[in-house]
């Protein structure tokens, strides 16, 4: 059986497409991967995971240096199409709208005859409907956001009436729909009646970590793929200003001087002596054993736009996974996973630094409750919260699509 899978990212932006496609791999499918540039930083990461050989990878739409000519026209087409699109209306601008390469993508798509093709990314999702039509193949779609409402809440800004349009267009002939979180499967659910999604967390697979206490200060850690503001962060840093320096911050992802200069100078205002730790992004596959340096994992999601709301990151499993005690914003998404397993952490009021200084008071003052939560936050991620469970969820959602 033949799975085409595509992205309008890079793999190593993307661990869910990957763990996907390795997991189809060693299930006995012949898998590709359609992707496109998108960031600098990913593609040294992408070299590794792309060195094993039975992924076979196909790269549309050129890229800034090795041919700048493809690169450069569809940048300009992208943002030619952006504002045609505002000007006399979605409908038939959508598709080189949405993103960079869409057309590329789906060229490329229809080329390989496949059983079955699954979209990762909105951009991506014309390019595996159209190849399916065409080739008389089954139509797959991960939505690991709320896409409507990944940026805006508004109804009225062109970005969610883009993918209001896409996701009309192309959702309801769906032959298959995963998300990444049970509120975001009630919400596609709610729009679109006749589908059934199913629940696929971003969860790993199961890790062995030693049991360690670590000394004061304690260690807090947070990751994504680019740091920045508006994050939650600020509302950290003014919490452990509030703790005395007892508390180290250490952030992973991308970033420039900028914002490290910004985040020092909330720091210094709040007295906070302890050097901020800045660490550039890793690869999917090491973050496990990056995080398992830390404490505490923070999730600090600021829920707004609905997305923030209703999604769980890979990092908030990263840090179960990691066997790191949580601390977790009172988005709903978030809430709701503290509250069905409990016992792992601490949930405090999104974007108040006087509840998250309690929170972290809390496992300042009892050291057996920060030890407690670590502990049982590995003990979910041995016996449920991990990819070997959810794979075959997914694998199981597959092999059903393609032979029904």
């Amino acid at each position: 059986m033949k799975v085409v899978l595509i992205t309008s990212g890079q793999p190593s932006t993307n661990p869910r497409l990957v763990k996907e496609a390795f997991a189809l791999i060693n299930a006995g499918y012949e898998v590709t991967l359609i992707y496109q540039f998108r960031i600098a930083w990913a593609e040294r990461l992408d070299f590794e995971i792309l060195n094993e050989t039975r992924l076979k990878s196909i790269k549309v739409g050129g890229h800034p240096t090795e041919s700048r000519i493809t690169y450069l026209s569809t940048t300009i087409r992208h943002k030619l199409a952006q504002w045609l699109a505002k000007l006399i209306g979605i409908k038939f601008t959508a598709l080189y709208a949405i993103g960079r390469c869409t057309p590329e993508l789906v060229n490329q798509a229809k080329k390989i005859k496949a059983d079955v093709y699954i979209a990762h990314n909105l951009a991506a999702l014309p390019a595996a409907a159209l190849a399916a039509k065409k080739n008389k193949a089954k139509l797959g779609f991960d939505a690991e956001d709320f896409h409507r409402h990944e940026l805006y809440d508004d109804p009225q800004q062109f970005d969610v009436r883009l993918k209001v349009h896409l996701e009309d267009r192309y959702l309801p002939v769906l032959d298959y729909l995963s998300t990444a979180s049970p509120l975001i499967s009630k919400a596609y659910q709610h729009l679109y009646p006749n589908l059934r999604p199913h629940t696929i967390l971003n969860v790993f697979p199961k890790e062995n970590i030693n049991e360690i206490i670590h000394d004061y200060p304690i260690k807090l850690f947070w990751f994504s793929q680019v740091i920045g503001r508006d994050r939650g962060l600020e509302a950290v840093i003014k919490a452990i200003g509030n703790c005395k320096q007892k508390f180290e911050l250490h952030l992973l992802g991308e970033h420039k001087d900028g914002i490290k200069d910004y985040f020092n100078q909330i720091a210094l205002e709040n007295e906070v002596f302890h050097p901020i730790c800045y660490y550039h992004p890793i690869s999917p596959d090491q973050i496990i054993s990056f995080a398992q340096k830390f404490d505490i994992g923070l999730a600090t999601e600021i829920g707004i736009p609905k997305n923030r709301d209703i999604c769980l990151t890979n990092k908030i499993f990263t840090y179960i996974q990691s066997g790191l005690a949580i601390i977790a914003s009172d988005t709903t998404a978030q809430k709701q996973l503290i509250e069905d397993y409990p016992n792992m952490g601490i949930i405090y009021k999104k974007n108040d630094s006087e509840s998250l200084t309690h929170a972290l008071k809390m496992y300042l003052e009892d050291k057996y409750l920060l030890f407690a939560h670590q502990k049982q936050a590995f003990k979910y991620a041995g016996e449920t919260l991990n990819w070997d469970s959810e794979k075959e969820k997914f694998l199981s959602n597959v092999k059903y699509t393609i032979e029904n």
